[in-house]
Formats: C-alpha cells, sequence, structure tokens
C-alpha cells in the first residue's frame, strides 16, 4: 500500500488540471464545426435557402437513391433541406447566443447591485429572482408574444430571460465572498471607486464561473428558441430555424422523414455537446473538483 508521502500534489496548490476526454473533445469539434457553418453559411449553401422547385419537392437524400443535385433531399416547397439547415443552424446559434448574452449581462449586473446595495435592493432584486425561478420560461415568453406579437427583437428578448436568475445568484454569492477578501479592502482603503472595484478586481476573478454558467445555460436557451418556432410563435417565414425546420417537417414524417430528421438531429447534436463541454468546463474551473 502506498504511502501518502508517495503522492505528488500538483505546484498549483493542489489543483488537477483534468484532460479533455474523447468524448468531450468530439463535442468540442462539433460546437466549432457549428461555429463554422454558422459564419460561413453564405458560403456553404449549395442553393438559396428559399428557393423553391415544386417539380423536385418530397426528393430524398442522397443515400437513399436521390439526386447528387440535393445531397439531404428537398422539402415540400422543393427547396433543399441542406442549404435550409445551414442556414437554420445560423438563425438559431445566433439567436440563443445572443439571448444568453443579454441574460448573462443583465442578470450578473443585478447580482453585481444586490451584493454592494445589500438591505431593501438585495431583498426586491432576490424576490425577483425567486418568481422568475418559480415561472416556467416557456410560459412566459408564450404569455408575452400573445400580448405583444412576434417581433424578432423581442424574441431574443424573451429567448434571454432563460436563466438570468442563475446568474443574478451565482454573482451575488461570489461578489459577497470577494469583496471579504484583504484585496479588495486594501483597494477600497486606497479610494479606489465602486466601479473600479467592481470592473477592474471583482469582475476579473468572477469571470470564470460566469462562463461556465452560460455554457450550462446555453443548451436551455437553444431549446428554448427551437420550442417556439417549432410552435409558430418564433421565427417566420421566409426565414428559417431549426424549431422552424422541425415543425413544418412533423406533417411529413411517414412519407418525408428527413425534413424533420435532420434538423432534430441537429438540435439534439448542439445542446449535447454543448452540455458535455459544459461540465468538463465546470469540472475544470470548480474549486472542490481540483483538489484531491
Amino acid at each position: 500500500m502506498a504511502s501518502l508521502d508517495a503522492v505528488s500534489l500538483p505546484a498549483s496548490g493542489g489543483r488537477l488540471h483534468r484532460p479533455m476526454s474523447p468524448v468531450v473533445g468530439l463535442s468540442a469539434g462539433f460546437l466549432a464545426a457549428v461555429v463554422v457553418v454558422a459564419l460561413l453559411a453564405d458560403w456553404l449553401a449549395p442553393i438559396h435557402y428559399t428557393t423553391q422547385n415544386l417539380a423536385a419537392r418530397l426528393k430524398p437524400p442522397l443515400f437513399e437513391s436521390g439526386g447528387v443535385t440535393h445531397w439531404l433531399g428537398t422539402d415540400q416547397l422543393g427547396r433543399d433541406i441542406l442549404s435550409r439547415l445551414i442556414f437554420a443552424i445560423r438563425t438559431s446559434i445566433l439567436i440563443a447566443v445572443l439571448g444568453t448574452l443579454i441574460g448573462a449581462v443583465f442578470g450578473t449586473l443585478l447580482g453585481f447591485l444586490a451584493a454592494r446595495c445589500r438591505g431593501l435592493v438585495d431583498q426586491a432584486i432576490m424576490m425577483a429572482v425567486d418568481a422568475q425561478a418559480a415561472i416556467p420560461a416557456l410560459f412566459l415568453a408564450l404569455t408575452m408574444l400573445a400580448f405583444f406579437g412576434n417581433n424578432i427583437l423581442l424574441f431574443i428578448v424573451l429567448v434571454s430571460i432563460d436563466g438570468w436568475d442563475r446568474y443574478t445568484r451565482l454573482a451575488r454569492g461570489l461578489v459577497i465572498s470577494e469583496q471579504e477578501s484583504d484585496y479588495i479592502n486594501a483597494v477600497e482603503g486606497l479610494g479606489a471607486s465602486t466601479a473600479r472595484v467592481m470592473l477592474g478586481h471583482l469582475l476579473p476573478n468572477i469571470v470564470a464561473a460566469l462562463v461556465v454558467q452560460a455554457t450550462l445555460n446555453f443548451p436551455g436557451t437553444i431549446l428554448l428558441e427551437t420550442s417556439l418556432s417549432f410552435l409558430g410563435l418564433g421565427v417566420q417565414p421566409p426565414e428559417t430555424s431549426l424549431g422552424l425546420m422541425l415543425g413544418e417537417g412533423r406533417r411529413y414524417l411517414l412519407n418525408a422523414w428527413w425534413i424533420a430528421v435532420f434538423p432534430g438531429l441537429a438540435i439534439f447534436l448542439t445542446t449535447l455537446s454543448m452540455s458535455l463541454f459544459g461540465d468538463w468546463l465546470r469540472d475544470r474551473f470548480d474549486p472542490t473538483t481540483q483538489r484531491t
């Protein structure tokens, strides 16, 4: 039996640098490919995603004896599935990224405000956080869309409501913990302004945890976007998104399964990859899992 003396800890204060497993590596590679597709959609799509050809409607994919013109087949209007899938990925990813960023910034600001002000301000913000946590994001988004109608800017804002309360709780707890540290007391003792303390000292020390939280929230955000588009309340034709393609294809599952299966597969792989990558980041940066 090996003695404890034979156990050598890393030089970085006992932190264990967790290697990226093959599964997480594949997930990161898939996410990188999705980003490339989203950025280069205009050049990668073989045909414009709105081009219709009723003579070629419901053509099967290439591997099911389809033509080489449409690798993934066509939909009920003869539109190329591959081209629509490429642009749908760009639309869904863009909306999810913007929604995640808006929710992260808004939630983090409220967390900072609650931690620095405390008192009634802290109580009011945490009451709003509890109320948000009690109301499903999908229900709230459906209610707002029913009252105000469909608008792409409003849609992005509604997508961002999913998870802002988690950023507020996280930022508030981290700021309360950090602002009791000696270096914060020293900086404040030197006369640094509140803005400089928050942006120059507190934020850099908690940004890693916020980034990890964003990667964990992203799958839920993209699922909210695809769910609303699937129900016809999100992205509207002639634009396209993964949820909209899935909703259009559900009526043709028996005779043209490819219309719904390919966007559904893209949603599944994207959310799964981001979840695995986010879990790895959490294990990588969480101090409670980095020590023996």
